[in-house]
């Protein structure tokens, strides 16, 4: 065996775990870039949690305003009777939960009867813990989104 044949596998051998490690630095570079976008999407889906919480919330506050009563369920909120003279809908349809993709709200109860307000069923941690909306400011330091309560006092 000559010199340069000993010297090229001895380079082969090299150049393989520099391919190696090369793999292991583009790995650890995909797994960050995905944090980063799960981290991305979950923001997103609380600011969406906010938006249609508020919705809630409004949308029961002008059904009291109008009845002086709580509605009994959330279809409720989608329109009057059928044989009501004119239909008012305090909400265009029921949102889904963005934080379980289903219409699946925890309904807080009203002292009186009837749903005040709902919050999400997700027991995950949310990444905002500050600077909240007036109106939201009983979200901060929350340990789960479902303490996040859109009620109507």
């Amino acid at each position: 065996m000559s010199r340069g044949e000993r010297a090229r596998r001895r380079a082969g051998g090299f150049t393989y775990v520099g391919l190696l490690a090369l793999v292991v630095l583009i790995g650890l570079m995909l797994a960050a870039a995905g944090e980063v976008a799960a981290t991305a999407a979950q923001r997103e889906r609380e600011t969406q949690l906010l938006w249609v919480g508020h919705e809630y919330r409004v949308a029961i506050g002008r059904y009291w305003r109008q009845k002086r009563v709580y509605p009994q369920t959330l279809e409720e909120l989608l329109g009057a009777a059928p044989d009501a003279p004119v239909q008012v809908r305090y909400l265009r349809r029921l949102y889904p939960d963005p934080m379980t993709n289903a219409v699946d709200w925890v309904l807080v109860p009203a002292p009186n009867g009837g749903i005040m307000g709902v919050t999400s069923s997700s027991k995950r941690a949310p990444l905002k813990t500050g600077h909240f909306d007036e109106g939201d400011q009983d979200f901060a330091n929350a340990s789960a989104y479902s303490d996040w309560q859109f009620t109507f006092l």
